[in-house]
């Protein structure tokens, strides 16, 4: 609810500051005094768009705060999502600055005029003649429906699960869209994969096979070369063992002379081992080395089949044809399991399906039990509002399609006189007709659900006599559940509030500025004659005024 409001250097509003209590509260005053300027500003609280003009003074920026009571509204996780500090009573704040920009904030925190708007229309919903096409909207039909049908957790679970099969059924076209892609790709991977498979491709095997060939293509240099050494290690008398044996003996004679010659000898002695270790491995190579132009051959077409692969795929390692293999693997494999997989989603789709059915069913059986009862009150408050034949015909039919909020179609016809014609709200109904039907809905939804405070702007007008007491007591019972401002012009209705503003004009140093404040007894008492019988006010108008707010 609404619990003050300050406004500074609006308009023609050069400083205001208000408080309002619970229940209902009307608001008075002649055409032209300024009611829209508490609409405008309110306006702004709820995040529509500021500009220069709506400054009373442009070197100064305009304030307009609101404070709401919201702890009965569960906002808390609005305020966790869009990063708030939540308060039980939330101060908002908007600013338009003498450049023209505007600023909003709540509870001091800066926020865009989306999360301001966001807010606002859960905090006040502002009502005036124009707005009335809203209740000729089939959403808004079905919203009020559902608030006497109580399937907002019904509601809730459809649309998680809607939610569900919305992205199943785009992971299914993303699969077959795949599918047709990577099947047209098919022939070519597979055959590329069983060529990389047949090649049996080993890390590191490249080096091995290069050295292997080498060896074997250059085998008789080998043995010459190999043979050679051998005999210039092993030769007698001139071998290069026998003679470093020679200098070994020669220095074993001496060592003990000196530490020199024994670190001489034993280096001698150190080289002597490591050539004869030499000589045994050149001998051992030399017997393994054996000609073989099949292994040459093999080895030659296993490297020609690699190389080729590499040029192919344009890879420089055999690690990088491996990573290609299995990289191909996984796209077969992928497209081969795809059908398989499409399956799957398609019978999970079946499932969320019928979980959708099954709720679906549900929430038609609370809507069709509660449509009845929808229509009688409906059709009665209208009886009291001077719609004595208003009727109503109206069908929920379960279909097919899943729709945003179920899987029904609704028809609301109305007609307004006896035996008339039944037809869309929007093609059938006045603007006065409309008027009466929307404050007949709100007042129903007052009773089923947690609305926000509501503001009526002149919805009264064209109305009058018992028609205008009928109103005043819906509006009274509206007020037992929420916060109901009410701009009127109709005395009856102005005599029912439980607070009563008035708004006007005065001069303040030959500057017309606009106030308002709330009256007292006595103030209402003349503010509601003058309502009655203009200024020049009677005593039967005093008398009448006393009357209607009860006063003795």
């Amino acid at each position: 609810m609404l619990r003050g409001l300050s406004i500074k250097n609006f308009a023609l509003i050069e400083q205001l500051q208000v408080s309002f209590d619970t229940g209902l509260i009307t608001i008075t005053g002649e055409t032209g005094a300024g009611k829209s300027l508490f609409l405008g500003a309110l306006g702004l609280l709820l995040g529509k768009r500021a500009d220069l003009s709506s400054v009373k003074d442009n070197s100064q920026k305009c304030i307009i705060e609101g404070t709401f009571g919201i702890k009965q509204y569960d906002l808390v996780s609005f305020f966790d999502n869009e990063e708030l500090d939540y308060e039980d009573e939330t101060i908002i704040r908007r600013e338009i600055l003498p450049s023209g920009k505007s600023r909003a904030f709540i509870n001091d925190t800066p926020v865009t005029l989306q999360s301001l708007s966001n807010l606002g229309i859960r905090l006040i919903d502002i009502h005036s003649q124009h707005q009335t096409l809203r209740v000729t909207t089939n959403d808004f039909q079905f919203e009020v429906l559902d608030a006497l049908a109580n399937v907002v957790r019904e509601i809730e679970s459809y649309k998680r699960g809607l939610k569900l099969l919305k992205e199943k059924e785009k992971e299914v076209s993303t699969l077959v869209a795949n599918q047709e892609s990577f099947t047209k790709e098919y022939d070519y991977n597979s055959f590329l994969l069983k060529e990389l498979e047949d090649a049996k491709l080993k890390p590191d095997e490249l080096s091995e096979l290069e050295e292997r060939y080498e060896r074997l293509n250059n085998i008789e240099e080998i043995q010459e070369r190999l043979s050679g050494s051998i005999s210039i290690v092993s030769g007698e008398e001139i071998g290069v063992s026998d003679q470093l044996n020679t200098i070994k003996n020669n220095l074993s004679k001496i060592e003990s002379y000196s530490g020199t010659l024994k670190e001489l000898s034993e280096r001698v002695q150190s080289i002597y081992i490591e050539l004869d270790d030499i000589q045994t491995s050149l001998v051992d190579e030399l017997d393994k080395l054996e000609a073989d132009p099949k292994q040459l051959e093999e080895a030659s077409l296993r490297l020609q089949l690699l190389h080729n692969l590499q040029v192919k795929h344009s890879a420089t390692t055999i690690e990088e044809l491996i990573a290609l293999k299995e990289e191909l693997q996984e796209k077969v494999s992928k497209t081969e399991s795809l059908s398989e997989d499409i399956e799957k989603i398609k019978r999970e789709i079946i499932t969320i399906q019928s979980q959708l059915n099954e709720v679906a069913v549900r929430i038609h059986e609370k809507r069709k039990k509660a449509l009845p009862k929808l229509v009688s009150e409906l059709e009665d408050i209208l009886k009291a509002l001077g719609m004595p034949n208003a009727s109503f015909k109206t069908s929920v039919t379960l279909g097919e399609g899943y729709l945003s909020n179920g899987k029904e179609t609704l028809e609301f016809l109305f007609s307004a006189n006896k035996g008339g014609t039944y037809g869309e709200l929007k093609k059938i109904a006045s603007g006065g007709e409309l008027s009466r039907i929307m404050i007949a809905i709100k007042a129903i939804l007052s009773r089923y659900a947690q609305l926000p405070t509501i503001i009526f702007d002149e919805i009264d007008t064209g109305v009058s006599g018992e028609i205008a007491h009928k109103m005043a007591d819906l509006m009274m019972g509206m007020s037992k559940n929420l916060q109901v401002f009410s701009i009127t012009h109709l005395p009856q209705i102005a005599a029912n509030g439980q607070s009563h503003y008035k708004v006007y004009k005065e001069d303040i140093n030959n500057i017309t500025v606009t106030q308002l404040r709330l009256l007292n007894e006595e103030e209402r008492v003349r503010e509601i004659a003058e309502m009655i019988g203009g200024k020049d006010i009677s005593d039967s108008a005093l008398t009448h005024a006393r009357s209607l707010l009860q006063i003795h």
